[in-house]
């Protein structure tokens, strides 16, 4: 059994592991349950006996689980809170309640949770009786997909170069941060050389393989969790010169929230509850997918029954109900997400749940889209342009726009390119693949260099 050097872009919303040959570079199709087996979803799924599970697998797992079981709400005891003020002070032991019957946990973002393991943000969570660090939940998604990876390759995997944002975070001390958590958990996954490089260079170097002549390129990585933009010369391998790179943390998930935010709350009682801010509190929790397995207390169930006996706008009380109580968050979000898709090929698109108490019917434009993230469009323009300005090139010297990851192609943002750079200019490229690719590529590299 020979040792390979694979590149893995592990993404915010999904991942894909790449290898290369030298000549052709491969995507291993690293989930055989998903339509896109060389695309695997970034979500990981621990159960209550700690086994762990990735991709469309959790997914499924997680839903075999979690649908029409029973729950049981037991009160544990959480710690202590010190209060101090005026002349008082005082202890209060704190308590929560906790489904005592829970299968497993579910979690997504975990390379968002990367930007915000800093002091004094989220370092980790506990599952069951375990804590689970940010770099534990990541190094246990590497380990896995270097396992099937190993598997489809038929041999061992020795080396990784990953994929990293041009910025994890504006704080130069918490990007250096989240780049050495990261590298710390594939080497704990069991890989024994770890390597990185910018998302957008590794698109940009597989792009490379098809140029005739040197060119000024500007790649567009736009993907579910960062947009990273970098201008490049690109056409000699040995004289690659990066001149500029740019990030900002916007991208597909905030579409989604947007969405969630502006159209759908209605349908779950924002705007017809008034007064109420233990109601509101959950109402407006519902963009942040998160946080929805944390609102399904006997405390929040109490609240919602007594909204809904008093008559208090009782279909949108229950369909609120309804999505913590009855699992169907993850169903609610896959829809708005699936729209949000839809639009980049479509002119409208109807967002519909039809399950238990939740009856949401709604079409939802390619224009109220656009609309709905017109402020997020402002924002990544001025980013670009500044990437540009500090390249030191003219628009007019780059002869080619490469756009690359899911959200690049929202017509918003094609429109946009083309409008700055010229349609000709604006060249498409393999959304999900082409990081992975050039990741591959460079590990080869690392590879024959070591």
């Amino acid at each position: 059994m020979m040792t390979l050097n694979v590149g893995i872009d592990f993404g915010t919303s999904n991942s894909g592991v790449a290898v290369y040959d030298g000549r052709d570079v491969k995507l291993l199709p690293v989930d055989g349950s998903s339509s896109m087996p060389e695309v695997i979803k970034t979500i990981l799924y621990i159960t209550r006996e700690h086994e762990c599970y990735i991709g469309q697998e959790a997914i499924e797992l997680y839903y075999k689980h979690n649908v029409n079981r029973q729950r049981r709400y037991v009160k544990q005891a959480a710690g202590e809170i010190e209060y101090y003020g005026a002349e008082m002070a005082y202890i209060r032991e704190v308590y929560v309640y906790v489904d005592e019957l829970l299968p497993g946990r579910l979690l997504q973002y975990l390379k968002t949770a990367l930007r915000k393991n800093v002091p004094g943000g989220y370092t980790g969570t506990r599952i069951f009786d375990r804590f689970y660090s940010v770099g534990n939940l990541i190094e246990l998604y590497l380990a896995e997909l270097k396992r099937r990876s190993e598997k489809i390759a038929g041999d061992r995997i020795h080396a990784v170069t990953i994929g990293r944002p041009v910025k994890f975070s504006e704080s130069r001390e918490a990007d250096q941060q989240a780049e050495e958590t990261l590298r710390q958990a594939a080497l704990t996954a069991g890989f024994t050389h770890v390597d990185f490089e910018l998302e957008p260079v590794a698109a940009a170097i597989f792009y490379e393989k098809s140029l005739a002549k040197p060119e000024n390129v500007l790649v567009f990585d736009f993907g579910g969790g960062t947009l990273d933009i970098a201008v490049m010369r690109l056409g000699e391998p040995a004289g690659r010169i990066i001149y500029a790179s740019g990030g900002i943390d916007i991208a597909g998930s905030d579409f989604d929230r947007a969405i969630i935010q502006v159209r759908m709350l209605p349908f779950f009682g924002h705007g017809m509850v008034f007064h109420q801010p233990e109601i509101l509190e959950i109402i407006q929790s519902i963009p942040d997918w998160i946080s929805i397995p944390e609102l399904g207390t006997p405390q929040n169930r109490n609240i919602l029954e007594k909204a809904i006996r008093a008559g208090m706008a009782p279909v949108q009380m229950k369909a609120l109900q309804s999505l913590i109580f009855d699992d169907l968050a993850f169903s609610f979000y896959n829809r708005v997400e699936a729209a949000k898709i839809s639009l980049s090929n479509h002119g409208a698109e109807v967002i519909s749940l039809d399950d238990r108490n939740i009856s949401l019917w709604d079409i939802y434009t390619r224009y109220q889209f656009e609309k709905d993230i017109y402020e997020y469009r402002q924002r990544i323009e001025k980013i670009l342009l500044d990437t540009v300005a500090a390249s030191g090139l003219e628009i007019t010297e780059i002869n080619a726009v490469l756009k690359t990851g899911g959200s690049s192609s929202i017509p918003l943002f094609t429109s946009m390119l083309k409008r700055i750079f010229g349609r000709k200019r604006v060249k498409e490229s393999d959304v999900f693949g082409s990081v992975s690719a050039g990741l591959a590529i460079k590990a080869w590299d690392h590879g024959a260099n070591r």
